[in-house]
């Protein structure tokens, strides 16, 4: 079956980046145990991924680059917060590397890493962890099929077979 919008997706990939060395390595996988499993269409994925995927069927392999304008964006130096220390009181400081949870003033959840911690702040990388980096994904297409009218209704998939409850 071809892929069209309101049809669920199923698939393997791996995801490749470049490392400052020039090399590509391999940075996340879905498998044929694990697929990653969507809602074609549904504004879940990367637009320009779905855009590649589009002219494909069930058992297609597919080998295609997203710039990183395409993907996470360019990496926006502007995009480091400092957290008042005092935000953590009565909580331990978080580490180095860390990902901490987040919230802005209109209620928009999204996540930073922290990147030092000073004597009056804590220091957040608010760029994706992508930002930046090509991407680079392999995989097949492993099945596709007509999104059932729950998950339609729903604005995602229930799993390649269509009856995982959530």
């Amino acid at each position: 079956m071809k892929i069209e919008p309101q049809h669920v997706v199923s698939l393997t990939y791996d995801l490749y980046t470049n490392q400052e060395d020039g090399t590509e390595a391999l940075v996340e996988s879905a498998t044929e145990e694990q697929p990653l499993t969507f809602l074609y269409g549904a504004g879940q994925m990367l637009p320009r991924f779905e855009e590649h995927l589009s002219t494909l069927s069930t058992g297609d392999n597919y080998d295609f680059s997203i710039s990183a304008e395409d993907g996470y964006g360019l990496y926006d130096q502007e995009a480091i917060a400092n957290l008042p220390i005092d935000m953590f009181s009565g909580n331990d400081m978080p580490e180095i590397g860390s990902i901490l949870p987040l919230q802005d003033n209109q209620g928009n959840h999204f996540q930073g890493q922290v990147v030092s911690v000073a004597e009056d702040a804590v220091i957040v990388d608010l760029n994706h962890p992508m930002a930046g980096q090509e991407l680079h994904f392999k995989g097949t297409i492993l099945n596709v099929r007509p999104a059932t009218p729950e998950e339609l209704s729903h604005g995602h998939a229930h799993g390649a077979d269509g009856h995982h409850g959530h």
